[in-house]
Parts: structure tokens; sequence; C-alpha cells
């Protein structure tokens, strides 16, 4: 994949999950989430972004 755009899949995972949480638009979407094994869902997305970053900053020093 390409190093740049890891590292765009990575932001775009990382950021969502983060503005969703905090945002106040989606107030019962939120709750869900914490409820359900304290985020877990988001958590998961967020790491998933934090590896696609750590991928395509690898790629860069190559």
């Amino acid at each position: 994949m390409n190093k740049w755009l890891e590292i765009l899949i990575g932001l775009i995972l990382v950021l969502v999950p983060v503005y969703i949480v905090f945002s106040g638009s989606f107030s019962t979407w939120t709750e869900a989430t914490w409820t359900v094994l304290k985020g877990g869902i988001i958590w998961g997305v967020f790491l998933l972004g934090i590896l696609f970053v750590m991928l395509g900053i690898s790629d860069l020093k190559e």
C-alpha cells in the first residue's frame, strides 16, 4: 500500500472515532459505545489507525 495512503487512512481512523465520542451530535450513539466494553469498538478503530500511521512512518524511513 502507498505510504502516504497508509498515513491518511490511519489519521482518518484515529480522528473520526475521537470526534464521534467527544462531539455532542451523536449523543445516543456515544452512550451506547461507552456501554459496550467501555467503547471497545472505538478503541479498536483507534488502534487500527495507530497501526496504519506506524506502517506509513516505517515506509517513509525506507
